[in-house]
């Protein structure tokens, strides 16, 4: 994996690895907030990425997207790449429920982050595991 801006590294816990990707966890048990980070150095925009990275992008983001809908269950799904705070190109995944801290505003800053535990973390992990183990293509690759 790449180096991580100090934001990401600061608020993120490392679950894994598509071809392309990373996966990330924002440690706010708020929301399942995920971050697809592309391995690739010094690109901010999506545009900057070499035409068959742009296409994997959407690949994985689409894949994981379907796994949150299937192992979530969420009323929807919020998918952004912003960049003001952290210029590093990264995609948020995020499931929200209409009962959740923040609906139907945005997430950033509208609740006080609650961090997982490690029993959470390690919920997440398997559930995303049991779900990409029982796809016919190995696409992604837990740490």
């Amino acid at each position: 994996m790449i180096k991580l801006h100090p934001q990401l590294e600061k608020d993120s816990i490392a679950l894994g690895e598509f071809s392309l990707c990373a996966l990330l966890l924002i440690n706010d048990s708020n929301y399942p907030w995920f971050i697809l980070l592309p391995n690739r150095e010094n690109v901010k925009e999506i545009h900057q990425l070499a035409s068959k990275d742009q296409q994997q992008l959407m690949v994985e983001s689409m894949v994981f997207s379907r796994c949150l809908e299937l192992v979530f269950h969420p009323d929807k799904l919020n998918i952004a790449a912003l960049g003001n705070v952290v210029p590093q190109l990264h995609i948020h995944h995020i499931a929200r429920f209409i009962d959740d801290a923040s609906w139907p505003t945005p997430v950033w800053g509208a609740a006080p982050a609650i961090p997982y535990t490690n029993e959470q973390i390690n919920t997440i992990k398997n559930q995303l595991v049991n779900y990409f183990s029982s796809q016919p293509e190995q696409l992604f690759r837990p740490l």
